[in-house]
């Protein structure tokens, strides 16, 4: 009797499973097409398999010619329309907190934090944003910070001399690393505080980028300490400037002297400050090394362009603004980089009501996925997406259209957008005015939720 009550239940439980996870399909009509997959799992583990950044992966290769490029599934435990249509996709960002909100699911909230600019919404987004662009202000393109910016440039290259190979992946890393902790907290890489910043920085990024399992000894779970005890460190840090304010001032100044952000949403803003400001370049930077590394014709001409920019300079003359606008090449360069690698591959949103869009219905409550990355490869935009090709770009206005939206757009624009290219241009200017290079292992960037390089990008140089 009582197996067969336990059978009954367990029956109960499994219907009650199934049940939940098809009833959205019962409940609204007019939906894309597509397929919802397992119960409780949906299709979350497929659309997680990683793949060439540049390339749409299988998964999404698959949706695409059996649905279209817009299409229902269940992924992150929830209902979703999927979107790889640059329409659609402008249409989402465009309508932030009228018709959509952003909406990540909860292992990323855990890992970034609740106070994350990435996670929060309506007004705390509001005021944390203008903190970044009141950061992003404080550097412009002001001669003080491209001398800063030159100075960590010319360092991190300078440091190659007598190596045969290196791991470029770690020495992208040095090179934000240095700019960031002296924009925003005054500190030099080598003092301790930054140090250990740093090494528990490292372990945060490998949970960011791996499969969000909480069970102990996991990346996942050691990223979620990592974090922790970057907030105790920043804490400190904080306190510790309150009693002893220093005489440089830093953007950490403009931060404390805020009154509508809790203390939580400060410490949220260095550890957002140091993933934007940090790892969006050193990847950029890695994406970049990787194409041109074996593209030597788009090296020789990126080389010209900076010869040219470099022989009306002193040898050890830092470069400027005006320097930064003749790199007009260099600009079609990363932003090749930017659509080959789409190291922003997709955001997370969910419809605030139901919306109707080109004959069918998006749900209230679902979750909808603009793959940015998917627009940036889809051939109908971009001939041979796969191929890296700068001179796309020749004649083109590089930050408009719909088809090209490597960080994001609307209202959660990435406010660092021109930080980020201005740090690879200059970075550039001094490796191809230095060094040739090439990779004997092939070392893909391999796009999970982030673009990793499996090996760390080995590089053999050859010093100029």
């Amino acid at each position: 009797m009582v197996y067969v009550l336990l059978l009954v239940a367990l029956a109960s439980l499994a219907a009650a499973v199934v049940l939940r996870h098809f009833l959205p399909l019962l409940r609204n009509h007019d939906l894309p097409k597509g397929s919802f997959g397992w119960p409780l799992i949906g299709e979350t583990i497929g659309f997680l398999g990683a793949h060439p950044s540049n390339t749409t992966g299988g998964f999404l290769q698959d949706h695409i010619a059996r649905y279209g490029t817009v299409f229902k599934s269940h992924l992150f435990g929830a209902p979703t329309v999927v979107s790889c249509d640059e329409e659609l996709n402008h249409f989402v960002l465009h309508n932030e907190e009228r018709l959509f909100q952003c909406n990540y699911p909860g292992p990323i909230r855990t890992i970034l934090g609740e106070s994350s600019t990435l996670v929060v919404t309506g007004e705390r987004h509001r005021q944390l944003r203008s903190m970044f662009l009141s950061l992003v202000a404080s550097t412009g393109l002001k001669a003080n910070y491209l001398a800063s910016l030159d100075e960590s440039a010319r360092s991190v290259v300078a440091s190659w001399r007598g190596l045969d190979t290196i791991s470029f992946c770690e020495e992208a890393r040095k090179f934000p690393y240095k700019v960031i902790m002296e924009l925003v907290l005054g500190l030099s890489p080598d003092e301790p505080v930054a140090r250990r910043i740093l090494q528990e920085y490292q372990i945060f990024m490998k949970g960011v980028i791996s499969f969000p399992i909480t069970i102990p000894g996991t990346p996942f779970a050691r990223a979620v300490k990592a974090r922790k005890r970057i907030s105790e460190t920043m804490e400190r840090f904080i306190e510790e400037r309150k009693r002893n304010p220093s005489k440089q001032a830093v953007f950490l100044d403009v931060l404390l002297a805020n009154k509508e952000l809790s203390h939580e949403d400060k410490v949220g803003f260095l550890l957002d400050s140091l993933l934007a400001g940090h790892e969006t370049t050193s990847v950029l930077l890695s994406i970049l090394v990787y194409f041109l590394g074996k593209s030597p014709n788009i090296v020789e001409q990126l080389k010209k362009e900076h010869e040219t920019i470099r022989s009306s300079k002193g040898k050890d003359e830092p470069l400027t603004a005006d320097d930064y606008r003749k790199m007009e090449y260099t600009q079609r360069v990363i932003s090749e980089g930017l659509r080959c690698g789409n190291i922003v591959k997709l955001v997370h949103r969910k419809a605030l009501k139901d919306i109707t869009y080109k004959g069918y219905v998006i749900p209230a409550g679902w979750k909808v996925l603009p793959i940015l990355g998917a627009v940036h490869l889809d051939p109908s935009h971009h001939v041979e997406p796969e191929q890296f090709q700068p001179c796309r770009w020749e004649g083109l206005n590089q930050s408009a259209g719909k088809s090209f939206a490597p960080f994001g757009g609307g209202a959660r624009l990435c406010p660092g957008s021109e930080i980020v290219k201005v740090e690879a241009a200059f970075f550039l200017h001094h490796l191809v005015l230095n060094y040739r290079w090439r990779m004997d292992d092939e070392d893909v960037p391999m796009l999970h939720q982030y673009v990793e390089f499996k090996k760390g990008l080995p590089i053999q140089l050859e010093p100029l």
